[in-house]
């Protein structure tokens, strides 16, 4: 499922699917965002990637930790370790 509009009707598309393979980067929880947000990325790659990198760290430090996927949505620690659970991820 992808989580921005796709031109035909400017709706999201919700078929289902996850986007494993889009745009994203990995940022500290509490960077603060802002004009600058793009900058602040420690790592970019597939979403699929960064969901994998997150889950590698020790538990404690994950929170510590959001993902941006295109689109401007962030995923919390949480988020991505309910997303690695799904039958669907690459991981």
């Amino acid at each position: 499922m992808t989580d921005h509009p796709s031109t035909f009707h400017a709706q999201p598309e919700d078929d289902g699917k996850f986007d494993w393979d889009d745009r994203a980067s990995l940022h500290r929880a509490d960077d603060g965002g802002g004009v600058l947000d793009a900058m602040k990325g420690l790592r970019r790659g597939s979403f699929a990637e960064l969901v994998n990198h997150v889950m590698a760290m020790p538990e404690s430090e994950r929170g510590d930790y959001v993902i941006q996927k295109a689109g401007d949505r962030k995923f919390t620690a949480e988020e991505i370790a309910q997303l690695s659970k799904r039958d669907d991820f690459p991981g």
